[in-house]
């Protein structure tokens, strides 16, 4: 990440950070107690879980990873549980506001039926009543007209009545109370969906079988199957202890080839290799094959590109490789990250120079990090491509974003006899959350 990109996005993450611990504090403490020592409390745990939250996507940057491990789990923990906390807060006032004006609206029409419905009693006659005028002529004296003090009030009187009640203060106690139920209530929603997206972020990603019929694979390469993973995202948080366990799942499934479409890596090679190196037991007929993705940028991608060549991983970078034997086969092409010409970065996406010197009419898998140029790979004869990146929101709300930002967001998409596979990613980046959008490992059966 460049320095001005990185300078941006440091200054609207601080600012969102600090505006929405302003608001969790006046929410969760402010408004439940008027405490001095509760607020004070208040005070220094939002500070302090604040902080480390701003600088978290710097520090780690420059502190070796193991030191930051503790740290950045519960940090990144809290971010998830603080956004959780936001939208239960938001629905539960919401729906405190709406509760309130529905019973507003309900008194003040049943008080204007009431007035309405009672008849004047000025205007009632009986057997003995005797008229103004009728007093006037019997004692010639001057009759003085005085409102009764039963007569009820008018239409007008009526709106006023409502307007001065619906205005009345409304009672301290019961407003802490209402503050307090807000905020109990939000915190045990927020507290159970973080539970449960944890639960499932490290939870073992589930097994997605997917069959594709390739345009010009060969009969007998019918039922080649791949394992595909991507955005596994080793870091502060995922660790050798998930790798292995995720290098074990994989060849429990027997794969003919293992591919990884980018962004396996949130740090420097020398900190994340005895991690990453689970790969090198990775077990398939023909190898496991690797592209970039925008994070392997951010932490050197050459070097890691090395690296998981030392690990037995092979890297494609705007190539092709064969894959099969000489009496049936098909190419397995890579692309590199689809944003790195944009990021300043001089290696990048260069499918012209991937698909350079191959046939168009054998049958071809494109691996790219980013869905973004598929519908231009399908045109030039890629069968199938594999990508990720997009972690299918990875949590909701977030899933609702991904899926209106991208067109391709997560699962299979076909374009006549083309297809796009989309992972929801591996692992997870950021909070270690999985909500809505459970992490997998895609095995995908190639059919002629």
């Amino acid at each position: 990440m460049d320095t001005a990109r990185f300078i941006f996005f440091a200054i609207a993450t601080c600012i969102a950070t600090v505006a929405a611990h302003v608001y969790l504090y006046r929410r969760l403490f402010a408004d439940t107690s008027e405490h001095r020592t509760w607020r004070r409390v208040g005070m220094t745990l939002m500070t302090a879980l604040a902080v480390p939250l701003i600088l978290s996507w710097s520090v780690t940057r420059f502190i070796p990873m193991d030191s930051t491990f503790a740290v950045a789990t519960a940090v990144w923990t809290w971010m998830g549980m603080s956004i959780y906390l936001l939208l239960s807060l938001w629905v539960l006032s919401g729906a405190r506001r709406v509760a309130a004006r529905l019973s507003r609206t309900r008194s003040g029409t049943n008080a204007q039926t009431n007035g309405d419905s009672v008849e004047p009693r000025g205007q009632t006659h009986t057997a003995g009543a005797t008229e103004p005028h009728a007093t006037l002529a019997a004692t010639g004296t001057e009759a003085v007209s005085r409102p009764s003090v039963m007569e009820p009030p008018t239409h007008g009187a009526s709106e006023a009545h409502v307007a001065i009640a619906a205005s009345a203060p409304v009672d301290a106690d019961r407003r802490r109370f209402l503050a307090r139920a807000t905020a109990g209530g939000a915190v045990l929603a927020a507290g159970g969906v973080t539970g449960f997206g944890m639960w499932s972020a490290f939870h073992p990603p589930v097994v997605n079988e997917v069959a594709v019929k390739l345009p010009g694979l060969p009969k007998a390469l019918d039922g080649f199957t791949i394992v595909h993973l991507s955005d596994i995202h080793v870091g502060p948080v995922i660790r050798r202890r998930f790798m292995d366990e995720l290098v074990r799942r994989c060849n429990d499934l027997r794969p003919d080839l293992m591919c990884i479409t980018g962004d396996l890596v949130d740090g420097h090679v020398e900190t994340l290799s005895p991690a990453v190196s689970a790969l090198s037991e990775l077990k398939s007929r023909h190898g496991a094959y690797f592209v970039t993705g925008n994070h392997e940028y951010y932490w050197n991608a050459a070097a890691w590109s090395d690296a998981l060549e030392r690990m037995g991983v092979q890297v494609l970078r705007n190539r092709h490789v064969r894959i099969g034997d000489a009496a049936a086969s098909f190419d397995l092409l890579g692309v590199d990250d689809w944003s790195a010409g944009k990021m300043g970065f001089q290696q990048s996406y260069d499918l012209g120079t991937a698909m350079a010197g191959r046939d168009v009419e054998r049958a071809s898998v494109l691996l790219a990090h980013q869905p973004s140029n598929w519908k231009v790979a399908a045109q030039q004869g890629v069968g199938l491509q594999l990508s990720g990146h997009t972690h299918g929101g990875q949590f909701f709300p977030f899933t609702l974003a991904v899926s209106a930002i991208w067109e391709h967001d997560a699962g299979l998409f076909h374009e006549g006899d083309r297809h796009l596979y989309v992972s929801r990613g591996t692992g997870f980046w950021g909070p270690p959350l999985r909500v809505g959008a459970p992490p997998e490992i895609v095995r995908v059966t190639l059919l002629a």
